[in-house]
């Protein structure tokens, strides 16, 4: 019977407000003295995501997302030894919760789980202090969990382990939900969980997928 389900975050329950978005970007270029294109901001994330290399041992390697993010600075138009330093910025932009904005349909539907008794955990491969994210965004849960506090990355098991202990539930007793087909989906499975992939924009054609969180509930 299922007891819990466990939820990542970013492009899961919330995404990036317009401050950690293009205009953002072109705005943290004027204050690093670099021109960064917002119309190459797209483009320029998706390479960076290509070239995103992991910790060979999952640690958490906050390193790791800056130089991702000054690959996408990079990737706009940004060039020297100042997109280190914006970089440095944009990341701790993504550690506060008021940078970011939930989807219209998170609340109703961790709502709606918990009326059905359902125990909700929040996972995620982050520097966020997500105690913070909740109370800032309102959001009931049980239990949250991420890679810095824990010190593994998704989809390394023991991280998903440790949740299902603050859950306080067995792994087939537990469901994980996230956009990332690897760190969530197979990351859960490979414990003995349950795993559903939320696919918004259509990212992953191949695989089975439900649209929003709206489809999560209506399976469960």
């Amino acid at each position: 019977m299922l007891k819990a389900i466990v939820f990542d975050v970013d492009y899961t329950l919330a995404k990036p407000g317009p401050d950690l978005g293009p205009e953002g970007y072109r705005r943290l270029g004027e204050r690093h003295g670099l021109v960064l294109d917002p119309e190459r901001y797209d483009e320029a994330r998706r390479a960076a995501i290509t070239d995103l290399e992991r910790h060979p041992e999952l640690d958490h390697d906050e390193e790791i997302w800056i130089r991702f993010t000054e690959r996408i600075i990079r990737g706009m138009g940004g060039s020297g030894t100042a997109t280190y330093a914006a970089a440095v910025e944009m990341e701790g932009a993504w550690s506060h919760a008021h940078y970011f904005e939930l989807y219209d349909d998170a609340i109703s539907t961790l709502a709606s789980l918990r009326l059905r008794g359902l125990k909700l955990g929040l996972l995620s491969n982050s520097a966020r202090d997500l105690d913070a994210f909740v109370e800032h965004h309102g959001l009931r849960v049980d239990a949250v969990l991420t890679s810095r506090t824990h010190g593994k990355t998704k989809p390394h098991q023991g991280i998903f382990l440790r949740m299902l202990e603050l859950l306080a539930v067995q792994a087939d007793e537990a469901m994980m939900v996230g956009d990332t087909p690897d760190d969530d989906v197979e990351g859960a499975l490979a414990v003995g969980m349950r795993a559903v992939l939320v696919d918004r924009d259509g990212r992953f054609p191949e695989r089975e997928s439900l649209p929003d969180l709206r489809a999560v509930a209506a399976l469960i």
